[in-house]
């Protein structure tokens, strides 16, 4: 969000889950699992095995941190499979011969995460740039919701997936954007978190627009694990697959919480749900893909 906001030039250290943009700045937090290309069913007994024993898979370089010396650290709560907790940051902090500002950012909801950009800027002083970077947001939802009341567009009974094996549902600010693209999750956890879900509860619910967004996959690695949910019991018989509307996204439109891209993700979601109405732009065009169109390829 910092460089969303063009306010990139305060920033000396970042973690190792931010985006490309911040690929050259010194990371302060480090996870035992970088570079690693382990399978979702392998993440998933690395993670619970972590937090069965109470350990972290996360350490902070207090000796880089010590050497920029920050006037303020933004912390997290929201997933501590994700990211360093404030806990553990605040632990790493006191070591510290200078003593930062800790800012905890831990939004549920989307509103949330919209007043999380305030609270950025306002902690640098510049608290204008924010409300600009907001204004120009809103005017891009507020063009879909217009467009879906012009169009009278029925609501889509949607599914997200933030992970693949274990199946999670969506959590958090997830199904506030899947409303503001017409459609409506009732498998997820709107404002909490997400939780693991059965499959036979998917099959009975039978989603319209089947969304496959794991969280940390882009769109070529969630397709190297498609085989885990093609193979299951009524997979064939689900609405979205007999319609194409199975869909595979990155998922920094949705668990990487930019408002910038949780925007390309509302606008990548109208065109799943309502594609006779929203085509995708350029800037979103590579970001997801229908996954019947990788079955014809292949």
């Amino acid at each position: 969000m910092i460089y969303d906001m063009g306010l990139q030039e305060y920033l000396y250290g970042v973690t190792f889950e931010c985006p490309k943009e911040a690929a050259d700045m010194p990371k302060v937090v480090r996870c035992i699992l970088e570079g690693k290309n382990y399978s979702s069913v392998e993440i998933d007994k690395i993670f619970s095995a972590s937090k069965a024993q109470g350990k972290s898979l996360y350490w902070v370089d207090d000796e880089l941190l010590e050497s920029i010396s920050p006037d303020i650290v933004f912390t997290q709560d929201i997933c501590e499979v994700c990211n360093i907790d404030t806990v553990c940051t605040e632990t790493a902090v006191m070591k510290l011969s200078k003593q930062p500002t800790l800012v905890p950012l831990s939004p549920n909801n989307l509103q949330d995460v919209f007043e999380c950009a305030i609270t950025i800027a306002k902690a640098m002083g510049k608290e204008e740039v924010a409300l600009k970077y907001l204004a120009n947001l809103q005017k891009r939802t507020d063009n879909i919701l217009d467009r879906l009341r012009a169009n009278k567009a029925p609501l889509k009974r949607v599914m997200l997936m933030e992970w693949i094996e274990p199946i999670y549902n969506c959590g958090h600010w997830i199904p506030f954007q899947i409303a503001a693209a017409g459609g409506v999750d009732m498998l997820s956890n709107p404002a909490g978190d997400s939780i693991v879900t059965q499959w036979d509860k998917i099959v009975k619910y039978n989603p319209q627009v089947l969304v496959i967004a794991p969280c940390g996959f882009d769109v070529t690695r969630s397709i190297e694990e498609m085989n885990l949910l093609i193979s299951k019991n009524g997979w064939n018989d689900l609405e979205a697959v007999k319609n194409n509307q199975v869909y595979i996204a990155d998922f920094d439109m949705f668990t990487q919480p930019s408002i910038g891209t949780l925007v390309e993700g509302i606008e990548s979601l109208a065109c799943m749900s309502h594609p006779e109405i929203f085509k995708a732009n350029e800037s979103i065009i590579k970001k997801f893909v229908n996954y019947s169109t990788i079955e014809v390829l292949k």
